[in-house]
């Protein structure tokens, strides 16, 4: 009593002390947030340029584009194509504010003209088949009142229209830029005709071994240090993992096959509420094959009959030989074992054919723009069963040029269809006729020269089948094992590979893996680990367990990588070979100066070669290769001169010019210079972006929320 006494007396004070509590937890929520005063990584998935992208309207837009691209696509592959959009779009939308660039409702219809998905929809035509731009604004005004769901899909694509419009104009703009004068288009013709022949020396850099060339870590430092540009990385882990996969073990897989075997034949069974033995019917003698798959197999009774490229193609030959009732197993087919039993055979129950239709105005189904009347389709088409029962006539040919029917594109081919498919008259034709023939059968749809293509037979067959699972026995097996690696691997982080070898685990690694990647080779789409691997807490040597889909995964960071310059030692594969390249010219020119070809030839035990025809535009040298350098050379000298030793791609060259051939002239060049126009517009749309991206300070923080 004297306790609660006390703390009567003290409860004004507990409530402030608890008050204050709550109020300091508050307030270290909001300033630890990252939320708050500017906080970007907890509200913005990027900054581009100090423009900040909500997270908020970013997931919307992943939300939306998630269920446009449906089942298929996986979370990331819709999150980095959202991503895509909007670094384009804040990038361009940038530039357009910066120029002004505006888009009118004027030009919005105009653009939405050339887009044949609004244009070419009846919906919006006129009488004539002309794009009604009254009608389009009706439905957007019967959208916005009767579906505004729609309609709020409609803003999206109508955003979507404006920023394609701003960005055609935009680009029109700088196209408009792009030009080759005549002089440029001369330039362009002679660097692709003048030819030039040459003889030449060529010592290969091979000839020098890498093993005489020493390169200190020092230099491999310059090397990077000279060439910052090309040893730029984005950041980056390494990882190995032993992956232990569930599957069914040997002893599942004869359990499996013992217990589909068991049910072939009767079995005896004790009934209890009859106090009587039943005689439980097997599958190779039951009259009821639906029901019996039903209760006893993973794979139910199909009634379709199927030709003999639709079954098994290991078995397909000893499935399509069967007589019916009888029956083949047990047999391995992927992750199923399998008993089949025939049911059913028609023999050339399945027909290949091919035709030429010739519809008339008021068939069925006929297109709008064949106006020719019955009597001359009638008469057109027995033109065409003419010219069809020639020797020399190629049906699809005929068909590909005269018939319209869909598959008039693929020479007439109608492909396999079994009784029943085709409209009756024309099904009659088909199954009646032997195979090669031709002739002209009359149908709702007009007239139609057919040809009997091929025949085959067609059989039912039912199958007992059993799905190969990894029994639960084998599941707990599979869990130890990885469980007690799992164990030894932390205990003794630098042995992993060791501990494997010894268990006979296969060590797999991944390399260079960055921090929006999903995809992990041996392992499929694991974002998890990823993300564990660029954790600010997980440290080179780590190890962690990812329970996957049909088993688990030991998973060991083994490097990091900074984005930046390379370190001596990532950039050390690449370097080696091009600073040994170097040193070997050094050594091969140092050693040749000053002599005649033909010493240059001798003493380094080569021969000359011959190259004719060269050009500027294909500097490709027969017998060595690319070698524009070299090439280039050639053309700056006079004809009968020989050069000094050139550093080459494939080693250090010397050429003589033998014979130079200038190109024609032409009384014009504006075929080449509109060339160099067209092409240079045509780059302009990827080409500028690509720079504006490159230029852009892009923050970005995918890996923080995905």
């Amino acid at each position: 009593m004297a306790i609660l006494e006390n703390i009567r007396k003290r409860t004004t004070v507990l409530i402030l002390i608890i008050g204050l509590a709550l109020f300091a937890f508050v307030i270290s929520g909001i300033f630890s947030s990252q939320d708050f005063a500017g906080g970007k990584v907890g509200s913005s998935v990027a900054e581009i340029n100090g423009d900040e992208i909500s997270i908020d309207d970013f997931r919307r837009k992943v939300e939306t584009a998630s269920r446009r691209f449906g089942p298929n696509a996986s979370n990331m592959q819709v999150v980095n194509n959202v991503w895509d959009q909007e670094v384009r779009s804040t990038v361009l939308g940038q530039q357009f504010e910066d120029l002004g660039i505006d888009i009118e409702q004027d030009q919005i219809i105009n653009f939405i003209k050339q887009n044949p998905g609004y244009s070419q929809n009846p919906q919006f035509q006129n009488e004539n088949g002309v794009f009604d731009e009254n009608k389009f604004r009706q439905f957007l005004n019967d959208l916005k009142t009767n579906a505004p769901a729609q309609y709020e899909l409609w803003l999206q694509d109508e955003a979507n229209i404006i920023q394609s419009a701003k960005e055609q104009t935009y680009f029109n703009l700088i196209k408009a830029g792009v030009g080759a004068t005549l002089k440029e288009g001369e330039l362009e013709y002679k660097l692709a005709n003048d030819k030039v022949d040459i003889k030449y020396v060529r010592v290969p850099y091979t000839a020098i071994p890498d093993s005489s060339i020493t390169v200190t870590k020092a230099e491999i430092a310059d090397y990077i240090k000279a060439h910052k540009n090309d040893f730029e990385q984005e950041a980056s882990r390494d990882i190995r993992f032993v992956y232990f996969e569930e599957k069914p073990s040997a002893e599942d897989e004869t359990a499996v096959k013992e217990s589909i075997v068991k049910l072939m034949n009767p079995t005896i069974e004790y009934n209890e509420s009859k106090g009587a033995n039943d005689t439980i019917v097997g599958f190779k003698n039951t009259t009821d094959v639906a029901a019996f798959l039903d209760r006893n197999s993973d794979i139910k009774f199909d009634t379709i009959y199927k030709a003999k490229k639709a079954l098994p193609a290991k078995f397909a030959d000893t499935l399509m030989n069967l007589r019916v009732g009888e029956t083949f197993g047990p047999y391995r087919d992927g992750d199923y074992f399998k008993i089949s039993r025939m049911m059913g055979r028609k023999a050339n129950g399945s027909v290949k054919a091919s035709h030429i239709l010739i519809s008339y105005e008021g068939a069925e189904r006929a297109n709008p723009q064949v106006k020719r009347t019955k009597e001359e389709a009638e008469e057109k088409a027995n033109e065409l069963l003419k010219e069809a029962k020639k020797t020399d006539a190629v049906f699809t040919t005929l068909a590909r040029e005269n018939s319209d029917g869909p598959s008039a594109s693929k020479g007439g081919d109608l492909g396999y269809f079994q009784e029943g498919v085709m409209t009756p008259k024309f099904n009659d034709f088909a199954f009646g006729n032997e195979e090669g023939h031709v002739g002209l059968v009359e149908t709702e749809f007009g007239y139609h020269i057919v040809k009997v293509d091929d025949k085959e037979d067609i059989v039912q067959i039912a199958t007992l089948a059993r799905e190969l699972e990894a029994s639960e026995a084998t599941t707990n097996a599979l869990f130890t094992d990885a469980t007690q690696f799992e164990s030894k691997v932390k205990e003794n982080s630098g042995q992993f590979a060791e501990i494997a070898k010894e268990n006979e685990y296969v060590v797999r690694p991944v390399n260079k893996i960055k921090a929006m990647d999903e995809n992990l080779p041996g392992l499929g789409a694991q974002r998890a680990v990823v993300q564990w691997a660029f954790n600010e807490d997980t440290k080179v040597g780590d190890i962690k367990r990812f329970n996957i889909n049909n088993g688990y995964a030991i998973v060991q960071l083994t490097a990091t990588y900074a984005k930046g310059v390379m370190s001596v030692e990532d950039a050390s594969a690449s370097v080696l070979p091009k600073i040994r390249k170097e040193r070997k010219a050094e050594q091969i020119i140092s050693a040749n100066t000053g002599k005649s070809i033909e010493a240059y030839a001798k003493d380094n035990n080569v021969s000359l070669s011959n190259a004719s025809a060269l050009t500027v535009k294909s500097p490709t040298i027969p017998g060595a290769g690319r070698e524009p350098a070299v090439v280039g050379t050639a053309f700056a000298m006079q004809e009968g001169a020989t050069s000094k030793l050139i550093e080459g791609e494939t080693g250090v060259f010397m050429v003589t010019v033998t014979k130079k051939e200038e190109a024609i002239k032409l009384d014009n060049y504006s075929t080449y210079a509109n060339t160099l126009r067209s092409s240079g517009a045509a780059r302009v749309n990827s080409a500028v972006y690509n720079a504006l991206k490159e230029a852009a300070e892009i923050e970005d923080n995918r890996a923080t929320f995905y």
